[in-house]
């Protein structure tokens, strides 16, 4: 008997009026939610972690 494994990752779902919603939001709206969100992720992201990204970005690794 072979078990269904889950795959990796995770799945996000939005309603057909979800995305109406977004659709009608100004760019500048837009912009100012992503600048949260990288704000916040900048803000939980460990230290160790940054120093990967940075190596990343600069081309170290």
């Amino acid at each position: 008997m072979t078990v269904a494994r889950k795959p990796p990752g995770f799945r996000q779902y939005y309603t057909r009026e979800t995305l109406q919603m977004y659709m009608t939001m100004s760019a500048r709206l837009k912009l100012q939610w992503l600048e949260e969100i990288n704000y916040f992720l900048y803000q939980a992201t460990p230290e160790k972690n940054k120093v990967i990204q940075q190596m990343f970005r600069s081309g170290k690794i």
